[in-house]
């Protein structure tokens, strides 16, 4: 009988030990899930958020759900999130407003909104994520993975970014977020003198004669940045055109910029800079 019974003292003393490593593993789980809040003032809006978290995004912690500005700033102090789903425009104010009043920022943001190009740009622009009504959810999902791995100093730097975006209506005046692997560079649009490729990398030119090179391609900075007055004269080379010295018309063309530095351009591009260059004159 002793056998038996040591047998079961056993068996029951390892249950305990996996009850308590199980109970130890969630708790270790919930801890590391992302609390999240929804701020929009669209029912259906949080209804669908909801929804889309809770199928497509498994490291996110719904924890509440505010309608305003005011209900907002409530919500914070109550549920302190690591992740806010935020509404721009909202009743009783922005998305914005509702930053301003606050101490300080520990937590990341994915904005929502409605359809609107100019401040598309300024999202782009400052590399913070939004999201378009009707929310896609692979879009909220990519947006949510994001959020969890950027630091909260490198989401602040691109959170100004954004917020002075928005102030500025011309979009040479705008601000860009430039991520290296070390840093992350809040710089004036102006300030960039013109980008080249390197690969699968963009190497950027300041006007302070600085180089930032980027793991991004040159096809992406030649879409982002339409509209800002940058012109791509080659397949290598996105120019500034506010930062053209002169033409030169020799060895077939070239571009020489306020840093000195000589470009080539492409010669079925340069008609087209030709007419370029008689419209700024005008």
């Amino acid at each position: 009988m002793f056998g038996i019974d040591n047998i079961r003292n056993q068996f029951s003393m390892t249950e305990i030990d996996h009850s308590y490593k199980m109970s130890i593993f969630r708790k270790n789980i919930a801890s590391k899930m992302l609390r999240t809040l929804i701020i929009d003032d669209e029912s259906h809006i949080r209804v669908t958020l909801s929804r889309f978290l809770a199928k497509y995004c498994p490291q996110v912690k719904l924890v509440g759900e505010a309608t305003s500005v005011a209900s907002g700033l409530e919500a914070i102090k109550e549920h302190n999130p690591g992740l806010i789903l935020l509404d721009i425009k909202m009743a009783d104010g922005t998305g914005f407003d509702l930053l301003h009043a606050l101490d300080q920022i520990d937590f990341k943001v994915i904005f929502v909104t409605a359809h609107e190009n100019y401040a598309i740009q300024a999202f782009k622009y400052s590399a913070v994520d939004f999201l378009l009504k009707p929310v896609n959810p692979h879009e909220l999902a990519e947006a949510v993975r994001r959020a969890a791995e950027v630091r909260q100093s490198d989401y602040n730097t691109r959170l100004q970014a954004l917020e002075d975006n928005f102030k500025s209506n011309e979009p040479h005046r705008k601000k860009i977020i430039l991520k290296t692997q070390e840093n992350i560079h809040l710089m004036d649009i102006q300030d960039i003198v013109f980008c080249e490729s390197d690969g699968c990398y963009t190497r950027i030119y300041t006007k302070d004669k600085n180089k930032i090179l980027i793991s991004k391609l040159l096809k992406e900075y030649d879409e982002l940045l339409q509209g800002a007055g940058f012109y791509r004269v080659h397949k290598s080379y996105l120019i500034n055109l506010r930062h053209i010295k002169r033409f030169e018309k020799q060895d077939g063309g070239n571009i020489v910029l306020t840093n000195e530095h000589k470009l080539p351009v492409a010669s079925r591009k340069k008609e087209e800079l030709l007419e370029l260059f008689e419209k700024l004159s005008e």
